[in-house]
């Protein structure tokens, strides 16, 4: 009943067709649900499943007032949902307020505030406190969403595909901390490697705004930024993943096979770490340099920085050794895989963060500028994650490595990101390819991409981009919900989660990225339209649309609270 009330409230709301069928009443209207930016872009998608002219529109303040009128352009063909799309451009509204814009018998209330954020900031960082493996979530950080400890991962063991003369099949370590990777309840280094490189990333270019940003978190007041913290948590989890006595790394820490929808201290499945991976290797590479450097700043984790610039270096060295430790799961490991058989852009990406870190000229030698990738990144492509810190640390590199190079490939992926968002019909960077499993996380690294190009550029168009493009998450994109737990008017009820499932609580974990539409639909639920940006189902069984995962929250954390930053520091 839930679930069947659920979509009539999102049939009403976003379709709103009526028997009558004239023009104006087979429109729909999708919009920001959590509010536009005050002297910023703000855009409004008149959608309609048929060709359409202009129609009319009126806009009214809060006591009624019409401050706005005139005609919408003419539907044009959004192919990635097969609906036409006319946008309404309201962003010379400015002042703070809630508006009602009506096209025929349809309408909608929307906001303008100079800093609509705020929460969602926080929300969605406190994703991973709320995911945290082995700790107690204590009522004061975690409101109703509170649990008991559970997976202290502190009895760990050795799979026999990870087993080695120094730790033989069955040898007990501790893999304890980390977060959660996704839906279900195990840890992989592959994609915690972009997630946490991300949070550090963050902290990187918006120190000062971190440095006094608390989030709630047990680690709240003890002189270490709250994202560091966070961090901590899973790079300690990270470190434990490296076998002291070689370098490397294992893939991931798992049961044999995925649990039910339990609480985690319902978890009863033993746990393993199981075979050692190139991918893995250099993921920590990567990430202990970067987290290396960052430490390195504060005083009281000098020892940490040093610890982890080892790490990283034995990793290094592991995945030169093993270059297509490539992995597939042993016989009888059932759980998620994270394969990759194609690791240039990682080996880029780890030489790219020791060479900054470290600024050693043998790490320049295996760095190749001009075959580096420059596409969106994600997992299994960390290509563009070198560019990104390339151009951050472009002074300090020019002697080593082609920076110029790096730069003008990074730019022009760019450039075309922010022409989509200028030029298709829905105004979003979204196309075609990109409606994968995951598109909400290509959606996310694709705001990230125009964040950093105005970070290195300060071209206030890539920064509008920005704005406009965060939209799609909020509402204005393909079905008219928000795609994050807790957030909007219409939002992800039954994400595939298994806390959110499994805790008797209403309302599922907030601040979740949920992973968005594509046409696979390779779980076989219920969906309302194959189209690629209306591939979406918000039930539990969806798996494919609707579950959640630590790679797809880092670029929405980074993208929101560095718009937090700059609307902080314009409204100084």
């Amino acid at each position: 009943m839930k679930l069947l009330n659920k979509y009539m409230l999102l049939i009403s709301v976003v379709f709103m067709s009526c028997a009558s069928g004239t023009q104006e009443e087979e429109l729909s209207i999708r919009y920001n649900q959590i509010g536009y930016t005050a002297n910023r872009p703000k855009l409004i998608s008149v959608v309609s499943n048929n060709e359409f002219d202009k129609v009319s529109y009126i806009i009214k303040d809060a006591s009624g007032k019409e401050i706005m009128s005139g005609k919408t352009g003419k539907g044009l063909l959004w192919n990635d949902s097969g609906e036409y799309v006319s946008i309404l451009d309201v962003s010379s509204i400015n002042n703070e307020g809630e508006y009602e814009v009506l096209i025929g018998e349809n309408k909608v209330m929307f906001k303008v505030l100079n800093n609509p954020f705020g929460d969602l900031s926080e929300t969605l960082f406190k994703y991973y406190y709320l995911n945290r493996c082995s700790i107690e979530l204590e009522e004061k950080y975690a409101g109703q969403w509170k649990r008991p400890a559970g997976l202290n991962d502190d009895i760990v063991k050795v799979h026999s595909s990870a087993a080695t003369k120094d730790r033989p099949e069955g040898t007990v370590i501790s893999g304890s901390k980390g977060w959660f990777d996704a839906g279900d309840y195990n840890k992989y280094v592959s994609n915690s490697g972009i997630s946490t490189y991300t949070l550090l990333s963050a902290f990187e270019n918006y120190s000062d705004y971190y440095g006094s940003k608390e989030f709630n978190i047990p680690e709240s007041g003890n002189n270490l930024p709250d994202v560091l913290d966070e961090v901590i948590w899973n790079l300690d989890w990270m470190l434990s993943m490296q076998d002291p006595f070689d370098g490397g790394v294992y893939h991931k820490l798992t049961g044999l096979k995925f649990s039910g929808a339990i609480m985690p201290h319902e978890y009863d499945l033993e746990r393993y770490v199981v075979k050692k991976s190139t991918s893995a290797a250099l993921n920590l590479a990567a990430v202990a340099a970067i987290a290396s450097r960052v430490f390195s700043q504060f005083e009281t984790k000098k020892d940490y920085s040093v610890k982890l610039l080892e790490a990283s270096k034995k990793a290094y060295e592991w995945a030169k050794k093993h270059p297509e430790d490539y992995f597939r799961n042993p016989e009888g490991v059932r759980t998620g895989q994270y394969e990759d058989d194609d690791l240039f852009g990682e080996f880029q990406w780890a030489a790219v963060e020791l060479l900054i870190t470290t600024k050693d000229k043998s790490y320049s030698k295996d760095i190749q500028i001009d075959k580096i990738s420059n596409e969106v990144p994600w997992w299994q492509d960390a290509s563009a994650l070198s560019l990104y810190s390339i151009t951050k640390h472009s002074t300090s590199l020019d002697k080593f490595i082609d920076v110029n190079l790096a730069n003008k490939k990074f730019l022009d992926q760019a450039s075309e990101l922010k022409s989509r968002i200028e030029t298709e019909p829905m105004r979003v960077a979204m196309k075609g390819k990109d409606y994968v499993w995951g598109s909400n996380g290509v959606a996310g690294n694709q705001l990230m991409y125009l964040m950093k190009a105005y970070e290195v550029t300060n071209n206030v168009d890539y920064l509008n981009a920005v704005f406009v493009g965060l939209d799609y998450f909020l509402g204005r994109n393909g079905v008219g919900t928000t795609y994050i737990t807790g957030q909007g008017i219409i939002s992800p009820k039954f994400p595939h989660h298994r806390s959110s499932e499994a805790d008797k609580i209403i309302e599922p974990v907030p601040g979740m990225v949920v992973g968005g539409p594509q046409p696979g639909q390779q779980d076989k639920c219920e969906y309302f339209s194959k189209m690629p940006a209306k591939s979406y189902s918000d039930t539990w069984c969806s798996y494919a649309s609707n579950e959640v995962t630590i790679n797809w929250n880092a670029p929405l954390v980074y993208v929101v609270n560095a718009l937090q930053y700059y609307q902080i520091k314009n409204f100084k």
